[in-house]
């Protein structure tokens, strides 16, 4: 197929492209900003806004399916910015879709769509692990908007004009061809900037036992092939895509095995935050066949380990 992918040239977006070509598609990528080599001259290359109708008009001219990953993600952030991540997350989101609408219309062959969304849309539900049936009350603008887009791709589809997969992924890490998160406000990247000496220390709330799921961004990648193949025009299917629960003492600990280096601590007052949030990843792994297989919580730093010393390989 040829594929159009969002934010190609982001951490998830990198390893998404990679496997896509990998699976013999023909990819496009998409981005709204000048780019350096994190993908190889091979990709065509185009960009557009998602702000922009007539530039994503023209950039899903031609594509039999898109892999939407563009996004503004910070959850912090979005309390600061709410109207940017409604315009972005939201706002672009549907454009999109009436962008597909649009070629739609001029082919009449509806389009594959796999989205990225995320598990901040559930909030902070009591029951654990969190399937795809638990309730969505997100606690973030960035939540919010995220399951605004999820549920317009969801009416969307039921015109048949697309067919919709949506990926719920926990928390991505990981490496990919020396591309590796950036974003020092999570807590893989944080430690190992700080085990770089690009950074001081690890501020934890509390005692650092809180747990969260983590999956390896190579096997995210591959859930996005696999679910590429299951889209179906005029359904919708949603699935979790996580695999490992490690707290922040089990990172700090683990990224001080690896490296070799300290990561000093610096212990902050506990906040009202959930002890466990962790994916039930049952239907993707029976609808799907898809497991992890890059996820232990060593090969995870490890790889992005090896993108903050060695990055671009």
């Amino acid at each position: 197929m040829r594929v159009l992918v969002t934010g190609a040239y982001g951490f998830v977006g990198n390893a998404v492209v990679r496997r896509l070509a990998e699976a013999g598609h023909d990819v496009i990528a998409m981005t709204h900003r000048e780019v350096g080599a994190s993908l190889p001259p091979a990709f065509d290359t185009v960009y557009a806004d998602l702000r922009d109708p007539e530039q994503l008009r023209d950039a899903v001219r031609g594509a039999d399916a898109v892999c939407h990953l563009a996004a503004l993600t910070r959850v912090r952030e979005s309390f600061e910015r709410p109207d940017d991540y409604e315009a972005v997350n939201h706002g672009g989101t549907v454009a999109l879709l009436d962008a597909c609408a649009a070629e739609f219309a001029r082919t009449g062959r509806p389009l594959r769509l796999v989205q990225a969304s995320t598990a901040a849309v559930y909030g902070v539900p009591e029951r654990q692990p969190i399937d795809e049936q638990t309730p969505t009350r997100p606690t973030s603008p960035y939540g919010r908007t995220k399951l605004a887009a999820d549920e317009a791709l969801i009416r969307r589809a039921a015109t048949g004009t697309v067919g919709a997969v949506i990926l719920r992924a926990f928390n991505i890490t990981g490496a990919v061809a020396g591309v590796g998160d950036p974003d020092l406000t999570r807590i893989i990247p944080k430690a190992l900037a700080v085990a770089a000496g690009q950074a001081s220390h690890v501020d934890v709330n509390g005692d650092g036992s809180a747990v969260r799921d983590f999956v390896h961004v190579d096997d995210l990648a591959r859930a996005y092939v696999r679910a590429l193949q299951a889209c179906e025009p005029g359904t919708h299917a949603v699935y979790n895509v996580g695999a490992t629960g490690a707290s922040v003492s089990d990172i700090v600990t683990a990224t001080e095995r690896i490296t070799g280096r300290q990561v000093p601590v610096v212990h902050n007052p506990p906040k009202p935050e959930p002890a466990t949030l962790l994916a039930d990843t049952a239907l993707i792994r029976r609808e799907l066949d898809w497991k992890p297989e890059r996820s232990s919580l060593d090969e995870m730093i490890t790889d992005a380990w090896l993108a903050v010393t060695e990055p671009l390989a």
